[in-house]
């Protein structure tokens, strides 16, 4: 079998149909477009799913954009969202990821991954999430977060639940664990130090 190439690159306005192929039409994310902590609850409800995709569509004309996609030899394969945490707030509303005392108060988070089926388990997530720090460190990141589950705690853990990334997935790429909010989540961190010396190697 001939080596695979993973690239991934920020997410444009020209790529939105890749975004889409990503995306699909069934599913956890066609239903939610990465909007759940973009948005309140109530607002986020009262959304339909083509309006959740528009929104998901004006966000990646922004500077910077919401998020990285990932090509596997060539095919749209992987998306995974990443912006700081200031403009996500669903995460200051949840008592998962909400801020306490000792946190730093504004870093940038990688919130969300989506892996097309027939490009999962090649590598893709890991790919994304690298892409996703070089992206936030290239834009100023002090300090980057993960919410990840812990597949060690619960294995049965289904792929539309794991969409947080794992905590394996993470530790691979440096990050620390800094607290555990429940059994099976975790928050995560990577300083900026860390991760420019990641960049170097």
């Amino acid at each position: 079998m001939s080596a695979q190439t993973i690239t991934v690159e920020a997410v444009r306005p020209d790529l939105w149909p890749r975004v889409q192929q990503v995306f699909g039409e069934k599913g956890d994310p066609a239903g939610c477009w990465c909007q759940w902590f973009k948005l309140t609850g109530a607002r986020f409800r009262e959304l339909t799913v083509d309006e959740r995709s528009q929104s998901l569509r004006q966000r990646i004309g922004q500077d910077p954009a919401p998020g990285v996609l990932a090509w596997l030899d060539g095919e749209p394969a992987g998306w995974a969202a990443v912006e700081p945490f200031s403009r996500y707030p669903g995460l200051a509303r949840s008592p998962i990821t909400k801020r306490t005392a000792d946190d730093p108060a504004d870093p940038w988070a990688v919130t969300c991954f989506v892996v097309r089926a027939d490009a999962r388990r090649r590598g893709v997530a890991g790919a994304l999430l690298a892409g996703a720090v070089d992206f936030a460190v290239q834009h100023g990141a002090t300090v980057i977060e993960g919410y990840p589950v812990d597949t060690a705690v619960r294995p049965s853990l289904t792929a539309a639940e794991r969409y947080h990334g794992t905590v394996s997935l993470f530790e691979d790429a440096g990050f620390r664990i800094v607290r555990r909010p429940s059994t099976i989540r975790a928050i995560m961190r990577l300083e900026r130090a860390e991760g420019a010396r990641r960049l170097e190697g």
